[in-house]
């Protein structure tokens, strides 16, 4: 019988940021020193030398069957203290390559993963405080976006927790003409274009120009549309976790929260063998491009066979299969929520982009700069422009435009603010996030580390005891509320798990 984890459950799904990183004096300009800095400064660690723990990890693997030559990751304890922060709300705040990177818990729906991965900017952007604080003056400014506009991207990854019994063949082939098509609901917006692709003054994606082939393992250097990475942080007969690294980092909730709910429900179809668009473009890697150029949301693209479509049409045929399949089965109210927005999005697109200035990140971005042109009687060429655009994402709340929005209600809401304050300190309540976090805060003394699928307790005398969390599903608030509540120590919490 086929591995559920949406129809009978909710399925676990999780955002990773990186965040571009720029240093204000020359003698800070050392990136993975001043990310290292940066995070070593968040405050609200309950345990800040405790270890991450990679004995589970493995990016090497690739679902297509086979495993690349390369080096994994395993830094010393000392490094791996400064690279790693258990957060207490069960995410994990780190460094990779040369950025800071926020990785939000596992979540239990798309609403949660606009909380958790909001607060994740405030996090950071304490940190940079706190840091200025400490040191008397301001060192680095912190993006939440995907270029610095000088030809480097980096990374804004989706994590979804699929059953193993779907072949990787048939997500890929399914997924593809939504991803490229995506961006229109989900695109953070772009002055310019990079990567030696066709010019133009203003784009959907911030992303689109640096994919080059369908299907690979990379993430850095010749970005494929489909991650082929096999790492699900999980029991691996069960589970796969699908790896996107497609989309943009969004300031806008709406579009987050699209971004995670489309591709959610996509999924669930998938895995209920529903029936889903067949459909083959017949240049997905230009036509991912294209669509990024298409502001009028008028431009036809090819299906194979060279039959003619919009990136409009594509994202209603998957909207359409999902109206269809929900109508003879249960859903939830967020997914309901979703399909409902869903809808509304794409027919405001047809209609006319600018509807939804209030609603979508690169729709609003583009309004923006673009009632500063009229006022100061320049164009897209001007250096404004692209100042405007990296200051969009500036975490900083009193320097970022996306803030400026948001306080004068220009900019609409899915989360309230208690929802995003709370993710601070308390994991999410339907994932193994919630062992996680609730011991990382009730047991900081003794925790010696911990990772997606553990967490490393010091019980003395040189001893280091392991809990496992292979199951995402386990390790919930029902299922360890009540234990955590009641144990005071960790040998106490040890013997309770044993029986």
């Amino acid at each position: 019988m086929q591995e559920q984890t949406s129809t009978s459950r909710s399925r676990v799904l999780g955002t990773e940021t990186e965040f571009g990183i720029a240093a204000k004096e020359a003698a800070a300009a050392d990136p993975v020193s001043g990310s290292i800095a940066v995070i070593g400064h968040y405050t609200g660690l309950p345990a800040p030398n405790a270890v991450w723990d990679y004995e589970n990890e493995n990016p090497l693997l690739d679902a297509r069957g086979f495993e690349v030559d390369g080096e994994r990751e395993r830094p010393n304890p000392d490094y791996n203290r400064q690279l790693n922060k258990v957060l207490a709300n069960g995410g994990r705040l780190y460094v990779d390559g040369a950025h800071p990177e926020y990785s939000t818990p596992e979540c239990s729906n798309p609403r949660e993963v606009v909380a958790f991965e909001r607060v994740g900017e405030r996090i950071l952007a304490q940190s940079l405080q706190e840091m200025a604080r400490v040191r008397g003056r301001e060192q680095y400014v912190l993006y939440k976006n995907n270029s610095d506009g000088k030809g480097n991207s980096y990374g804004y990854h989706e994590n979804y927790l699929v059953s193993r019994a779907v072949p990787f063949d048939k997500i890929a082939r399914i997924l593809i003409p939504f991803f490229v098509t995506r961006p229109i609901i989900a695109g953070a917006g772009k002055v310019g274009a990079e990567n030696h692709t066709s010019p133009t003054e203003y784009q959907i994606s911030q992303r689109a120009d640096f994919f080059e082939c369908l299907l690979d393992l990379n993430t850095m250097v010749k970005r494929p549309i489909i991650n082929t990475r096999d790492e699900p942080h999980a029991d691996h007969a069960r589970f796969r976790r699908l790896h996107v690294i497609v989309g943009d980092a969004n300031m806008a909730e709406l579009s987050t929260y699209l971004k995670v709910g489309t591709l959610n429900i996509v999924l669930e179809l998938l895995e209920a063998e529903a029936d889903l668009p067949q459909l083959e473009l017949e240049e997905p890697v230009r036509a991912m491009k294209q669509v990024s150029r298409d502001l009028d949301m008028k431009e036809t693209i090819k299906l194979s066979g060279g039959r003619p479509t919009t990136a409009i049409a594509i994202q209603h045929a998957y909207l359409k299969a999902a109206t269809n399949y929900y109508a003879s089965h249960d859903l939830n109210q967020v997914t309901k929520d979703v399909l409902v927005r869903w809808g509304a999005v794409l027919n405001k697109l047809e209609q006319d982009p600018r509807l939804l200035v209030k609603e979508l990140d690169w729709v609003a971005k583009r309004h923006m700069i673009e009632s500063y042109m009229d006022r100061k009687g320049c164009g897209w060429d001007d250096s404004r422009a692209k100042l405007m655009d990296l200051q969009y994402h500036d975490v900083r709340p009193e320097r970022g435009l996306f803030y400026t929005l948001e306080r004068s209600d220009l900019i609409e809401r899915i989360v309230q603010e208690h929802e995003i304050q709370k993710a601070e300190f308390t994991p999410p309540p339907g994932t193994r996030a919630y062992f996680r976090g609730r011991c990382a805060s009730k047991f900081a003394k003794s925790l010696y580390g911990a990772s997606w699928t553990s967490v490393l307790f010091d019980v003395g005398d040189a001893t280091i005891k392991k809990v496992p969390l292979m199951d995402p599903h386990r390790g919930t608030e029902s299922l360890t509320g009540t234990l955590l509540d009641t144990v005071e120590t960790v040998d106490a919490l040890i013997e309770r798990l044993k029986a």
